[in-house]
């Protein structure tokens, strides 16, 4: 039932996609008049549709993408006469009409996050300034010496970084000594971190996590939490005299006390609590693997709030700004070999995505769908020949030139384009399905 519903949601997620893409290419294309004889939703034989004025709109067989099929839009047509045709309009009409697809879907994703975030903007309260509060025993962070409670003042180049900015230097760089300097107790420390390699998703780990507020998620009932009072949304500041930077302390402190009490301090509605907790062994998991615990799920605290159309707008630019310079990071540590392309994800890995996030609510896949059409719009701008990005290389060069490329010239590029793009898709397939499996 899981398989299929990812299945269904991630239909809808790039039947949306590919709907605003087309209508990109479709709009553009009728503003300079531009015959379109056929918008398609799938590739292959057509199944259902209708006609309005000269277009056909349908269906077709294999629901993986659509096109915008228009006059003339190949070289050496036979519509290539047709002063309606594609390759009789100028190449500069040529070049937005490419454009429009991939602008879109930036149009998209800025609209998708404003509309959230003027419903629901949430915000994990952390220090100004990106503080550890957390660090996994024998870890990278670990061994380099940081702790918990370090400021990082710069880690590599990047000075005054964000959690984004450290984000991407990290899972950019491993096996490769990274610089990072730290405020500690007011004096500033220099460490030399090397990030490990998550093998199955390519990407440098460190075993760390920022410092954020920490409240109760989940209470099991009839259990030690329970009867001592806690209830959901109390924010946990301590346990045992250890302050609680992270939502996984409180789980190693539970295991460190082999049973005895813990003393608790929380916070409710701004007043503060102490309470004593024993814990008991159990077996949580239903794995047959018994620990001691005290019946609390613990989840970083979200703020929930609501921004007007101008403040969502400013947040939505910024953010999708964000996505898109970490995109570019991203193919600029493939090509330097900094970051390997197990870390891309494909249709199986956003089918199962999508899935997910239906499931957790509205919200969280309509995020999801903007990210997506960012990296769509991205992706279709690269200069790889069949996509929007190699049309426009190709109509940019010959504006240059001031004539049109040889037609064996392109026929020769679209054909090593389209070589390439299928062993990208058998790749990240591929690559979908063994991270999927156990190992």
């Amino acid at each position: 039932m899981v398989f299929l519903q990812n299945i269904w949601w991630y239909l809808v997620l790039i039947g949306v996609m590919i709907l605003i893409h087309e209508l990109g290419h479709y709009w553009a294309a009728r503003f300079f008049d531009v015959r379109v004889e056929t918008f398609s939703f799938g590739f292959g034989p057509r199944l259902f549709g209708f006609r309005r004025g000269e277009t056909d709109f349908r269906f077709s067989a294999i629901l993986f993408g659509g096109y915008v099929k228009m006059a003339g839009d190949q070289p050496g047509d036979e519509a290539n006469s047709d002063p309606r045709g594609l390759m009789a309009k100028p190449r500069w009409q040529r070049l937005i009409i490419t454009f429009a697809g991939p602008a879109i879907n930036v149009v998209l994703a800025v609209v998708l996050l404003t509309g959230l975030y003027m419903a629901r903007f949430p915000k994990i309260p952390t220090p100004p300034d990106p503080t550890v509060g957390y660090v996994v025993a024998d870890g990278a962070a670990s061994k380099a010496g940081i702790r918990e409670g370090d400021k990082v003042m710069q880690i590599g180049d990047a000075s005054d970084p964000t959690w984004d900015d450290i984000a991407m230097k990290v899972i950019s760089s491993a096996k490769r000594p990274l610089p990072v300097w730290v405020m500690r107790n007011d004096e500033r420390v220099h460490l030399t971190l090397t990030p490990n390699l998550d093998e199955k998703q390519g990407v440098g780990v460190i075993d760390w996590s920022p410092e954020t507020e920490v409240e109760i998620a989940s209470i099991s009932p009839g259990m030690e939490a329970q009867r001592a009072g806690l209830k959901l949304g109390d924010i946990v500041v301590s346990a045992d005299g250890q302050p609680l930077r992270s939502i996984y302390r409180l789980y190693e402190i539970e295991k460190e006390t082999n049973g005895k009490p813990i003393d608790l301090v929380y916070s409710r509605a701004g007043q503060r609590h102490e309470v004593t907790v024993t814990p008991v062994k159990r077996d949580m998991d239903g794995k047959g693997q018994e620990r001691w615990v005290i019946g609390l799920t613990l989840a970083s605290r979200v703020e929930i709030t609501k921004l007007s159309l101008p403040a969502a707008l400013r947040e939505s630019l910024r953010e999708n700004i964000r996505g898109a310079k970490a995109i570019f990071q991203f193919l600029e540590g493939m090509i330097e070999r900094r970051m390997s392309p197990k870390s891309i994800v494909g249709p199986v890995g956003i089918a199962q995505l999508s899935g997910e996030m239906a499931r957790e609510g509205p919200a969280a896949f309509l995020n999801l769908m903007a990210l997506v059409s960012l990296n769509l719009a991205i992706f279709n701008l690269l200069p790889i020949p069949i996509l929007d990005g190699g049309v426009i290389l190709l109509l940019l060069v010959e504006m240059l030139m001031r004539r049109d490329l040889d037609l064996r010239v392109k026929e020769a590029v679209v054909k090593v384009g389209f070589v390439f793009l299928m062993m990208v898709v058998v790749f990240v397939i591929y690559n979908d399905i063994s991270k999927m499996l156990p190992g």
